[in-house]
């Protein structure tokens, strides 16, 4: 998923450059930022479960120190989930931005026009 985000931000940038925003265009990025935001909205719910299953089983090994193995597994495997969730946060901002600009350049409002990194 990440890399099919930053291959479609590199091509909402590229139509910009070339300033090829037809409201087909402009459609299917909206469409599209749905979509990752969909992406997101998951990405979010599995993070937020993980992170308290990781609690939980931090929780239980205070009681019982049989639970430390699950603790570790949690947190073998939340740190890739926040890391992708991060991913996936700041490329649909980015995509929103770049929809932003779209936008402008589409109404005539060239000079606050960058494409901003």
């Amino acid at each position: 998923m990440k890399k099919e985000l930053q291959s479609y931000i590199e091509q909402v940038e590229q139509w910009i450059r070339e300033e090829r925003l037809s409201p087909e265009i402009m459609a299917r990025i909206r469409v599209n930022i749905g979509f990752f935001q969909h992406e997101r909205l998951i990405h979010l719910i599995v993070t937020m479960t993980f992170a308290l299953l990781t609690v939980g089983s931090l929780a239980m090994c205070f009681c019982v120190i049989y639970f430390l193995p699950l603790f570790l597994l949690f947190l073998g495997l939340e740190i890739p989930y926040i890391y992708h969730y991060y991913k996936l946060e700041n490329g649909t901002q980015r995509l929103q931005r770049l929809y932003r600009q779209a936008e402008e350049i589409a109404a005539g409002i060239k000079d606050t026009y960058k494409i901003k990194q």
